[in-house]
């Protein structure tokens, strides 16, 4: 299996090693293998059987085709151990006979993007090796919330490597903020920034670009790599879930082999859903992509509309993690549906003006799998207190949002397809907006906010999330988006 650009470069194609190792194409562009592979209902059928690190090997072996099924098994293994993911890596929860909830957060930092940065740091070392490399791997995050602490805790102390991450420091719950502050490990360092999500992805993706720059840090035995879900080695895994699910679903008899679901995915960066799109190109029975986003509604908008339109305000929302204006993964939804010229053309545009426009016929194609709904704040603060008085199930604010848009869908669409809801995060990353919204209480402390959400749910807080409360805060530098470069270069010599 070989990678080219979204854009163009590498059209001969390289490994997926050599992806993995890059992060980004020459061209900026994101890297896609160049052929979908398959999965049939037989194999399916065959994966019922197996454990979920048994399932990961398998999907991921049709798309890392240079790894050898020993390695894969062997890195599946160790990143989905019970003493990692408690009970199970990826329970699916029944709310009622039509609805269930894939839940993603029960690994060590309590948010779904452990399922992929407890393998990748494992795939991402193998790369290295595989290509030769020898300078040491600056990994550069940019976070809205979850990827930042799970990627540390996958990089922590990973040997050829370093990793630096930057979160806006208005712009994530506290308990987020605190689990990055504590994070242990000699080749981390994470800055809180003066602006947004996306002045820091923005800020990641200009260092990116910068030669530069790269040579600068290639002078010091560096080069720069990603964690976040531009980066195929981080996508990949996130495949592997919803293959799982469906499993799940007809091994307990929920669904028959064969028949149809629809999914609903809380989406900011449209990473978590293009993976079930990709799951669904290769064969898996899934009829319709429900894409839920919060207020900051930029991917309803072009799903309804076909205009993508960044120039727009920007909300500080209880759903921080899909507080977001540039979705970099729908570049790849755009080179799979119009193809390599008119992905250029249109992520050209997206740069210079900060929108771009589909044609009608092009919206239409991307339509036949995906619709859009939003969530507004009124609603995701109803849907979690509905939800735990009719349902006694806590559910944190993403996972609100794309419950409240997978019923509104159901009821406008009028199918009688079992929704499949994925839930992203512990209830109790958000605790305090969650208390608040089943109780009408406000907790001026974190602590406070932990044990009585625990106290009215008669759920344990997370060991992760409690422990995190005891530990002294490390990293408490805030920084300007101008001075991200900087910052990198002073830690790449250190």
């Amino acid at each position: 299996m070989k990678y080219i650009s979204t854009r163009g470069a590498s059209a001969d194609g390289v490994s997926s090693a050599y992806a993995i190792k890059c992060g980004l194409a020459s061209d900026g562009g994101l890297f896609m293998p160049s052929e979908i592979p398959t999965l049939s209902t037989a194999e399916i059928q065959e994966y019922l059987s197996l454990s979920y690190h048994e399932r990961a090997a398998r999907v991921l072996g049709k798309f890392l085709t240079d790894y050898t099924k020993d390695e894969l098994i062997s890195d599946t293994r160790e990143a989905y151990k019970s003493e990692s993911f408690s009970p199970c890596p990826a329970p699916v929860v029944g709310l009622d006979d039509r609805t269930y909830m894939l839940e993603l957060w029960h690994g060590p930092t309590c948010a779904f993007k452990d399922m992929a940065l407890q393998i990748m740091p494992r795939l991402f070392v193998r790369a290295l090796r595989k290509c030769g490399e020898e300078r040491t791997a600056l990994i550069l995050v940019a976070t809205s919330g979850d990827t930042g602490k799970a990627a540390l805790e996958g990089y922590a102390d990973i040997e050829g490597t370093k990793i630096q991450v930057f979160y806006p420091t208005d712009g994530v719950s506290n308990i987020q903020k605190r689990q990055m502050q504590t994070q242990r490990g000699e080749n981390v360092s994470v800055l809180g920034i003066k602006g947004n999500f996306d002045d820091a992805q923005s800020g990641v993706k200009r260092i990116f670009a910068d030669e530069d720059f790269k040579r600068e840090l290639d002078s010091l035995g560096v080069f720069l790599s990603s964690a976040n879900s531009i980066n195929w080695g981080r996508l990949v895994p996130q495949i592997v879930y919803y293959v799982s699910a469906y499993c799940d679903l007809v091994s307990s008899g929920k669904i028959a082999l064969g028949d149809k679901i629809d999914v609903c995915v809380p989406t900011g960066n449209f990473g978590n859903i293009f993976a079930c799109y990709i799951a669904k190109l290769m064969g898996l029975p899934v009829e319709r992509l429900v894409c839920a986003s919060n207020s900051n509604k930029v991917l309803t908008d072009f799903l309804s509309r076909g205009v993508y339109d960044k120039n727009r305000d920007f909300y500080l929302t209880i759903s921080p993690s899909m507080d977001i204006l540039i979705s970099s993964n729908l570049e790849r939804l755009l080179y799979l549906t119009l193809g390599t010229e008119k992905c250029k053309e249109y992520m050209r545009e997206l740069n210079e003006n900060g929108r771009y426009e589909l044609k009608k016929e092009e919206l239409e194609l991307i339509r036949e799998a995906f619709v859009g709904y939003y969530t507004d704040e009124d609603t995701t603060r109803d849907t979690i207190k509905r939800t735990f008085k009719e349902k006694s199930c806590l559910i944190d604010p993403h996972t609100a949002v794309a419950l409240s848009a997978s019923e509104r869908y159901m009821k406008d669409y009028k199918t009688d397809r079992v929704m499949l809801v994925v839930s992203t995060a512990s209830p109790y990353k958000f605790a305090n907006d969650v208390l608040y919204a089943i109780s009408g209480e406000r907790a001026d402390e974190d602590a406070y906010a932990l044990s009585r959400l625990s106290e009215l749910s008669a759920t344990e807080i997370p060991a992760p999330l409690a422990k995190v409360l005891s530990c002294e805060p490390r990293h408490k530098s805030i920084i300007e988006v101008y001075s991200m470069r900087d910052t990198v270069k002073e830690f790449a010599k250190g």
